[in-house]
């Protein structure tokens, strides 16, 4: 039989059947999901492809990334397809949604929070780094894994400052030996060896060591994985293995099984028997008190990892390089400084909180740099986002499950029509002015630096206290901060936001 098909029909007649049913099924797929979006609201404007699978806007998403451009992507898209409002539809292989609207943040983060999750594809791709981890899931294992975490970020183990103190001061001695230096090559080795201390009990003492395999292991794995996440279904072509992916993650994983054979050695009666006030105490003996599954303690221990070390390094980072091009907020901060506790005395908690100027510059910071410009959700179950749909830009938008909701806080926090106007005396919004926050508080959900809702940074308290600590301990030393660079650093995103250039301070 199969022979006599042959016979009847050409090749050419069998590839043109194939074509066809191949576009009656594109044809009848649009029509179905184009009424499926109908029946849920309205739709935002649309950045049209114009190669298959969206290959051209993954080809922008790319080119931009490695040039360090990803925000000039999104405000050009949005200037360009939806020029009256800041909600887009989009696709590489698929339907995206892009947002820099606070009324839309509010519902994915909190108002309809059940809706929206890290879903089943960012779980996927993710799950060679973070596995299980409390940023990779969503349900009943987010839930495990904040209830785990959380008793670790308590005021009484966050204010106890003897861990930041032991590696600033081997900071400021590094920062003393040269004149010139790389102050983001620096905060990642310190704030890598403050987060190993506090998570592990040991510090890989990566400022007094000139080889960082593991820093560098994990700053591999974390671009090609910025690299997966912007592809979204076309992230098989990301080249995992040349780029040292996996190579990368088995030095991670070989250096976090060594501390966790160690917490494991030890009984349950001898970790439950352990306190914070212990020495030797530890996050990982502390979560090791309550599972022994060694996958689950990979899993939260190199997600709060990821959390403890890049976050605080970047906003460290930026902080100085805005600080030393005024050299006036310079002498602002640490007159407050000295005021408080004088050039010698360590602060304490609450004398980093009493520091309103110190605290206005961390949130300037923040406000202009937040530490993850980009993030994205999936929609759980069929639902909508509150504006952005329509010809005016006021109707919901219909979201499909399984479609990806990409949302950015550094567009958002940039954007000058969410603060008050030019003429009320209010500083330009693209400016470094800590003094804004004297008189001002930002509207609701247009500053969320640490997220929001439910899955609010469990560490917030902790990197707060951490870069307070380290800003006033380096100016009780320091009266100058002299920038040393060529222009403006520019912004690379791979998970967080850091400068894309050598961060090069002299300290006097």
């Amino acid at each position: 039989m199969f022979d006599h098909l042959q016979t009847s029909f050409s090749t050419s007649e069998v590839i043109g059947a194939v074509l066809v049913l191949f576009i009656a099924y594109q044809i009848f797929r649009k029509l179905y999901v184009d009424a499926r979006l109908r029946k849920l609201g309205g739709r935002a404007p649309i950045r049209r492809s114009y190669w298959p699978y969206g290959l051209d806007l993954a080809y922008e998403l790319i080119t931009h990334s490695l040039a360090d451009k990803n925000y000039d992507l999104w405000v050009n898209m949005f200037a360009k397809w939806s020029p009256t409002q800041w909600t887009l539809e989009a696709g590489v292989g698929e339907r995206v949604v892009l947002t820099a609207e606070p009324e839309n943040v509010k519902a994915i983060l909190a108002t309809q929070f059940k809706d929206f999750g890290k879903g089943e594809a960012f779980h996927r791709d993710w799950y060679q780094f973070l596995g299980n981890g409390i940023f990779a899931v969503d349900g009943h294992l987010w839930h495990n894994s904040r209830q785990l975490i959380r008793p670790q970020f308590v005021k009484d183990r966050v204010s106890d400052l003897n861990i930041f103190e032991e590696h600033v001061q081997i900071l400021l001695q590094r920062m003393s030996a040269s004149p010139e230096v790389d102050m983001m090559d620096l905060f990642f080795r310190y704030t890598l060896d403050a987060a190993t201390h506090f998570l592990l009990g040991k510090s890989v003492d990566s400022l007094r060591q000139t080889q960082t395999v593991f820093a560098d292991a994990f700053a591999t794995v974390q671009h090609v994985q910025g690299l997966i996440a912007r592809l979204g279904p076309l992230n098989w072509a990301v080249p995992r293995k040349r780029m040292g992916f996996y190579d990368s993650l088995k030095i991670i994983n070989d250096f976090v099984d060594a501390y966790i054979d160690k917490a494991l050695a030890l009984s349950p009666q001898e970790l439950e028997e352990k306190t914070n006030h212990d020495e030797g105490y530890t996050f990982l003996h502390a979560i090791a008190a309550y599972t022994r599954d060694r996958q689950m303690l990979r899993d939260q221990l190199v997600s709060i990892l990821l959390a403890g070390r890049d976050t605080t390094a970047c906003t460290l980072a930026w902080a100085l390089y805005e600080l030393s091009l005024q050299p006036a907020l310079v002498e602002k901060l640490r007159q407050e400084i000295i005021a408080k506790v004088g050039l010698d005395r360590t602060p304490t908690y609450q004398d980093l909180k009493d520091m309103k100027y110190l605290q206005h510059t961390l949130n300037e910071t923040l406000r202009l740099y937040p530490v993850v410009p980009y993030n994205v959700r999936f929609a759980l179950k069929d639902t909508t986002l509150p504006v952005g749909g329509g010809p005016d830009g006021q109707q919901p938008v219909a979201v499909l499950k399984g479609t990806p909701i990409g949302y950015s806080t550094l567009v958002m926090q940039r954007r000058a029509d969410l603060y008050p106007p030019p003429e009320s005396g209010f500083p330009a919004v693209d400016k470094f002015v800590p003094e804004r926050w004297d008189h001002w508080t930002p509207k609701t959900w247009t500053y969320v630096p640490f997220n929001g809702g439910p899955r609010i940074c469990i560490g917030q308290n902790f990197a707060l206290t951490e870069m307070g600590y380290t800003l006033v301990r380096l100016l009780q030393k320091f009266e100058r901060v002299d920038n040393k660079m060529d222009g403006s650093p520019g912004l690379h995103a791979d998970v967080v936001l850091q400068p894309g250039k050598k961060v090069n301070l002299a300290f006097s």
